[in-house]
């Protein structure tokens, strides 16, 4: 039997590193199995944030993958100035550690950019594939945002063949993003936002949101939504589904956060509490590691590294998806961070389901009622505060080291095969074929 066939168009595929471009390789990884042959439409010429040659191996050897010249004017703002580079994956300076160069460059990007800077590729795209699906038989069409340059691809796609079958795959949201208000928008420039996410959400034949609660805020917007989660690859490094090992002699209670790290999403509360333990408790600070494997933002470790955690902390930087999984599973307690305020709820950071595939305990912060408490208490895989619980905070933390001690080990997998990728393509599947029939 002939399969069908899905045209993803993302921005993010390999050698992109970061979170953002595991979701739709590993859908596409897995499609094949569940009757979908996937296409790739992606650009030529990216001008990524993050480069991870290990995701190669998870790229299908035949699949069929476009790739067309996109033209993008960072080079230009990091001329400007040299934290544009920052943009390329949604971060910039706020507050008090915002220049002048910052401040106009962030006005030039929400008012010159909309949605994105990626915008110039909009239109040949849209030339090139309406083409493309004439002369080939494609049964459902996806884009995937951020940026969300690319469901302009499809709403422009949607208008000219009016058969199309798309879905618009939101991994973020558009407007209701946190640093969205950030952008030193003018009126004019936050109606174009909005009219054009509206436009998405009232054309697009599905919305799928990777959390319940973005998924209510785009029905509420007149979305037909869906919630599909991320999730973990049962088959990359160090997934074995099996419970941390013990603690071996000479360790050191690790706390780790793996992934970028931007000023928005900062945890100051965790920092002075941990620079309070070492100074109080002689124990801990004999034993506490801090480690971070990824991107944190210069004035994050700036701050860090002129306290008394500086002797503490173990900074690895970038590093390829398989390292990072690997770092995961050597830790004792993982790091999660969300932006603080409410409309940031429905935000569940890919990282948290790779983190529940180690067993090991996770503490996150973010607003109150987050998806993210929901899941961990499900699978009683840790807790998550708000910005305000300190004393809540420090006895947790305190927990986890007088567990670390006495060698418990809490088994913290509890219903977290609903979270595998393979399981979750199966559900992806499933809807496309209703779409088709």
């Amino acid at each position: 039997m002939q399969q069908k066939k899905v045209l993803i168009i993302t921005y993010y595929w390999p050698p992109a590193g970061g979170p953002g471009v595991q979701r739709w390789l590993k859908f596409a990884k897995y499609l094949p199995e569940f009757g979908w042959e996937p296409v790739i439409f992606t650009p030529e010429n990216p001008s990524y944030p993050l480069v991870d040659e290990s995701l190669m191996s998870d790229v299908p050897h035949d699949i069929e993958i476009i790739r067309t010249k996109i033209w993008e004017p960072y080079q230009l703002a990091e001329k400007l100035n040299k934290n544009n580079k920052k943009f390329k994956a949604g971060q910039f300076d706020v507050g008090k550690n915002q220049n002048w160069k910052s401040r106009l460059s962030i006005w030039v990007r929400g008012n010159f950019f909309i949605p994105d800077a990626r915008v110039f590729w909009v239109n040949p795209s849209v030339k090139f594939l309406e083409r493309y699906l004439q002369e080939h038989t494609i049964d459902v069409v996806v884009t995937s945002g951020p940026p969300h340059s690319l469901h302009l691809i499809g709403l422009n796609l949607k208008k000219k063949l009016s058969t199309l079958k798309w879905i618009a795959d939101f991994r973020d949201p558009w407007t209701e993003i946190s640093y969205y208000k950030h952008l030193k928008l003018t009126s004019r420039s936050d109606m174009k936002h909005r009219r054009l996410e509206q436009e998405v959400f009232a054309k697009a034949d599905l919305t799928l949101a990777t959390s319940y609660s973005d998924a209510d805020n785009f029905r509420n917007n007149g979305a037909h939504a869906l919630c599909i989660t991320n999730g973990f690859d049962e088959t990359d490094a160090g997934r074995s589904g099996k419970s941390a090992d013990k603690k071996a002699a000479g360790d050191k209670f690790t706390l780790s956060y793996i992934g970028v790290l931007e000023q928005l999403r900062n945890p100051e509360i965790l920092w002075n509490i941990l620079i309070e333990l070492v100074e109080e408790q002689p124990d801990f600070a004999r034993e506490f590691q801090l480690k971070f494997a990824g991107r944190v933002d210069n004035r994050i470790l700036d701050f860090l590294m002129a306290s008394n955690l500086k002797s503490h902390i173990t900074d690895l930087g970038y590093v390829s998806h398989d390292r990072a999984v690997e770092e995961m599973s050597h830790s004792d307690l993982l790091l999660i961070t969300n932006f603080p305020d409410p409309a940031s709820k429905g935000i569940i950071p890919g990282k948290i389901f790779e983190y529940l595939a180690t067993g090991k305990q996770i503490i996150s912060f973010g607003p109150e009622e987050a998806d993210v408490a929901k899941i961990l208490d499900e699978s009683q895989s840790g807790k998550h505060f708000s910005y305000n619980d300190a004393e809540a905070v420090k006895i947790f933390i305190l927990e986890q080291f007088s567990n670390w001690k006495s060698r418990v080990i809490p088994e913290n997998n509890r219903n977290i095969s609903q979270f595998s990728r393979k399981h979750l393509t199966g559900t992806l599947a499933e809807v496309l074929d209703q779409m088709v029939h």
